[in-house]
């Protein structure tokens, strides 16, 4: 059976990492040049490094928290002593390090957009640049709405109704210490965390930190160019904590389009009517990262039982 995933996120490479294990190893395709979506690293001239997206990583399911355990004991994985005395999972050296463990030993191929996913009599045929190949299943792990415009007609379920946040996101490189706290919820009402991203541990020693703004904020601007964006998030920043321009060696944003989940599908995945298309991904089950891999394990234990 010839699979192929679409996306490098958590949920294409849970997918991919349980159907491999099985004897069923797929194909993973990623527009971008790095894995893991929103488990993204940053890493710029001079030895800076930013955690732009996901910040840490939430554990309830048991299956998943054994995950980290494995990840952990590989050096994938370490615990961040936030300040509350309760530490939190991140990857290490960047949150990118968890996308890269579960990635080791796939057949991936990145920098590659998948623009037309069409079924034939052979199967489902996929289309970038170039033709790509034929495939028995296919599984889209794209944001809802991309995954809608992409292979949404082929769909059972309508993915309308998943509803999103988007997060416009501020790094910022001090050249100087800064006395905060490392890190900061809602510190007020245009700016929804702070975070000095070089406490987290294995990571460089600069002074960089990762500023994200309110959901409101964020579609407020949404629109902006990324350097109005840096503009104005710096001044926020560089205002909360008292500091002039002359105290800050870089800053950049991001924009975030598809961030959190605020309306979930309420279910694991959707397939087509024959069972050989999927879609799924955090979009389905909630915001976090557990979440987005619940949803591509969902799928793949899925193929294996009609397997």
């Amino acid at each position: 059976m010839k699979i192929a995933i679409i996306g490098s996120g958590m949920a294409g490479l849970a997918c991919a990492a349980r159907l491999s294990k099985a004897g069923l190893p797929p194909t993973v395709y990623d527009k971008g040049r790095g894995l893991g979506g929103r488990m993204a690293t940053r890493r710029v001239e001079g030895g800076l490094q930013f955690d732009h997206g996901a910040q840490t990583i939430p554990c309830e399911d048991s299956a998943f928290c054994t995950l980290l355990e494995d990840a952990r004991a590989s050096g994938h994985v370490a615990d961040w002593d936030m300040g509350d005395g309760t530490p939190k999972a991140v990857g290490t050296p960047g949150m990118t390090a968890l996308a890269k463990y579960l990635a080791q030993g796939l057949d991936l191929y990145q920098q590659t957009e998948i623009t037309s996913v069409t079924q034939t009599g052979a199967g489902w045929d996929l289309t970038a640049d170039h033709a790509v190949g034929t495939y028995d299943r296919v599984i889209c792990t794209a944001p809802a709405p991309q995954t809608g415009k992409l292979v949404g007609h082929a769909l059972t379920d309508t993915l309308d109704h998943v509803a999103y946040a988007p997060s416009l996101t501020l790094m910022v490189a001090l050249n100087r210490p800064l006395d905060a706290p490392d890190t900061q919820a809602n510190p007020t009402d245009a700016l929804a965390w702070i975070a000095h991203d070089s406490a987290k541990p294995g990571r460089p020693s600069q002074y960089c930190w990762v500023t994200q703004a309110s959901a409101e904020w964020s579609v407020t601007h949404l629109e902006l160019s990324k350097d109005e964006i840096a503009a104005r998030m710096l001044d926020l920043f560089l205002t909360h904590h008292g500091l002039e321009a002359t105290d800050v060696a870089y800053a950049t944003a991001h924009r975030w389009r598809y961030a959190l989940i605020t309306h979930p599908l309420g279910q694991s995945f959707v397939t087509s009517p024959d069972g050989t298309l999927y879609a799924g991904g955090d979009w389905c089950l909630g915001p976090h990262i557990e979440h987005a891999w619940r949803s591509g394990t969902a799928i793949a234990q899925d193929i294996l039982r009609a397997a």
